[in-house]
């Protein structure tokens, strides 16, 4: 069978920020660019526009004050003072006949020809060129002389200064943007890299992490808050890993420690059976004997399996509506010789309906009840209590007895733990009873309760969420 070819390696993601990082810095400096570009330009034209408004005022006040059509020609004083010194303004004014010669035409380095000039709009700003290809800006306005006499003034701007300007900016642009996008793309690269150094601890953390050393953690006091959330995750899901594979370590060698006995015991009594020749009743005897053994290493792997089963997915169990005190009551039906062996009363009083798995509620309450009747004094009284609270719905299972000690109750619940190991074997017991009962009521959302004190009475609960009213049988 041959081998998959391995997948080509993905682009670095230090690469893929950095160069998603330089794409954007690359189109807002572009974007920069064009908006200083454009905000030049129209300055430069506010301040042309500006400036020949100013100009025309000044001219609007000496056609109106001193001259008339016939000065226009033979004393322009005036008007050539504002106009000379200044190579880039040109003057024009027409009669009231468009056909006719300009009555005044003067400033600029080459004067605009007649059939251009009556080209022109009557009024406002507009853009044109002169012989040469000059790019100009002109404004036209019609004025009064001061005999009352209608002439059209057109004065124009050479641009060629604005426009070199602008050409400069534009050239001056072009030579520093590669420059610029070079910087940008290593400095974006740069700070893509110090930005991911946090990501490196995870890589030394997960490489040390093995199954026989999960106590490696990450060290979030300088991790960014985006990278901390994750470490946190990472973190308790490393816990959640070590709490595990502590708690199978635990169970494998307390499985071994439960197995290798009786199997240590059958095969010294089958080694010393066979180290001679013995009558029929004695290797009777010896078989009797290892079937007690064999049963109790059946009880062992049908509570382990029980317990796989329900550490499933809830999705596995079928939910119904139970009522507790008719399965205990059933429960209770199944105890009933072995309480009248021992002069015991089993009471039971109150009711309630849960969401659960019926079987698997039996088999908690069997387990609490087995336990009760088995370190309960004789004649003494059990009783099995169902009451109702706010929010959960709770079992108990309580009888006088020698009771625990403190130091006992919080371990109750782990698998093969035992208060008075010998005297558990002995009866029989797996260790494991209670562990089912955890395992049970961890697979109904519950949990688990247990109330007890050296020659007090001792009481487990079993409390289970309360059902939603509205909820059917499944």
């Amino acid at each position: 069978m041959k081998t998959p070819p391995a997948p080509a390696p993905n682009s670095s993601l230090s690469m893929r920020l950095g160069l998603t990082v330089s794409l954007m810095g690359a189109a807002l400096v572009l974007l920069l660019a064009t908006l200083a570009y454009l905000a030049l330009n129209h300055e430069l034209d506010n301040l042309a526009r500006k400036g020949l408004d100013s100009k025309l005022e000044q001219v609007r006040h000496s056609l109106t004050s001193d001259l008339k059509s016939s000065d226009l020609a033979a004393r322009p004083h005036s008007l050539l003072d504002l106009v000379l010194g200044h190579d880039n303004l040109q003057l024009s004014i027409l009669g009231s006949d468009p056909l006719a010669e300009p009555l005044l035409n003067v400033g600029g380095d080459q004067q605009s020809p007649p059939e251009a000039l009556q080209q022109v709009p009557d009024s406002g700003y507009f853009d044109w060129r002169d012989q040469r290809g000059t790019q100009l800006l002109g404004a036209a306005r019609t004025m009064s002389l001061r005999n009352g006499e209608q002439v059209r003034v057109i004065l124009s701007l050479d641009r060629s200064n604005d426009q070199a300007l602008l050409s400069a900016y534009l050239r001056s642009t072009v030579i520093a943007l590669p420059l610029l996008l070079l910087l940008i793309g290593i400095g974006a690269w740069r700070l893509v890299q110090r930005g991911l150094l946090p990501l490196q601890q995870f890589t030394r953390v997960a490489a040390k992490v093995t199954t026989q050393d999960l106590t490696h953690r990450l060290n979030l006091e300088r991790l960014p808050r985006e990278l901390a959330e994750l470490g946190q995750g990472f973190n308790v899901m490393l816990q959640r890993l070590d709490g595990g594979v502590q708690r199978l370590s635990q169970f494998s060698d307390d499985l071994a420690h439960e197995l290798r006995s009786p199997i240590s015991n059958l095969m010294g009594k089958a080694q010393v059976t066979l180290s001679r020749e013995r009558p029929a009743e004695e290797y009777r005897a010896v078989l009797e004997s290892s079937i007690e053994e064999l049963e109790r290493v059946t009880r062992i792997v049908a509570d382990m399996l029980f317990l796989a089963q329900v550490s499933q997915p809830a999705s596995q169990a079928r939910f119904t509506r139970v009522s507790l005190a008719e399965e205990a009551r059933r429960v209770m039906d199944l105890f009933a010789l072995s309480a009248e062996d021992k002069q015991l009363a089993l009471e039971l009083s109150g009711d309630a309906w849960v969401q659960g798995d019926r079987l698997m509620i039996q088999r908690a309450i069997s387990n609490l009840l087995s336990n009760a009747i088995r370190h309960c004094p004789e004649q003494g009284r059990i009783s099995l209590r169902i009451e109702r609270q706010l929010q959960d719905v709770s079992l108990s299972v309580g009888n006088p007895g020698p009771g625990i000690a403190a130091c006992h109750l919080p371990h109750l619940f782990e698998r093969f733990y035992r208060v008075d190991s010998s005297r558990t074997r002995a009866e029989g017991g797996t260790g494991l009873g209670l562990a089912i009962v955890r395992s049970i009521m961890n697979l109904h959302q519950g949990r688990t309760e247990v109330a007890s004190a050296p020659e007090q009475l001792t009481e487990f609960r079993l409390v289970f969420p309360k059902p939603d009213p509205a909820l059917h049988d499944v």
